[in-house]
């Protein structure tokens, strides 16, 4: 993989997030680590501090029940990794198994890699490194349309959330 800047990159978040699908991971070698696959969440722009402004991130929700967001709450750095279009079983595998009863990177056949003190996986297009500057929890009372709670949120499992402040990019090296 090699380092990448964030403003030199070309794509379309909403499809990659809702149609390609990414796997976040967090933790590391010392601790453990997991990772699940997403569909949900935003790539943007917003605060700054230390001189930095209109800080590139990225947006992940991540269900109370998920193993991995024990990890995501405990660490400073989780990745967003997009997977290329050969790696659809790793992202089945990662989407529909915990990682409390097996070892996801093992059964989906990737291989974890470790930067900035968070883990990724080698095998994917872009790798997202991201500083969590902001975590929160929705709850219902900040929706506005009933019907979202009651699709999404028939048993009151409301998303956890993560603001992370891109501070990375990879790109594999055949720019696959």
């Amino acid at each position: 993989m090699k380092e990448i800047n964030y403003a030199d990159l070309v794509f379309h978040p909403t499809n990659m997030l809702a149609n390609e699908w990414m796997i976040v991971c967090a933790g590391n070698q010392d601790i453990g680590y997991n990772g699940m696959t997403v569909s949900w969440g935003h790539f943007g722009s917003i605060w700054g501090y230390d001189g930095k402004h209109n800080l590139p991130t990225i947006l992940v929700y991540i269900r109370p029940s998920r193993y991995t967001l024990g990890f995501m709450e405990k660490e400073e750095y989780f990745t967003v990794n997009l997977l290329p279009q050969s790696q659809k079983k790793a992202l089945a595998i990662f989407g529909s198994k915990s990682g409390r009863d097996c070892d996801k990177f093992k059964e989906a056949n990737v291989t974890p890699g470790f930067t900035d003190h968070t883990t990724y996986i080698k095998e994917s297009k872009y790798v997202f490194v991201c500083k969590k500057l902001y975590t929160g929890d929705l709850n219902e009372e900040g929706f506005n349309v009933p019907a979202i709670v009651e699709d999404c949120y028939p048993n009151k499992d409301f998303h956890c959330f993560f603001v992370g402040e891109i501070v990375k990019v990879l790109q594999a090296e055949d720019g696959e």
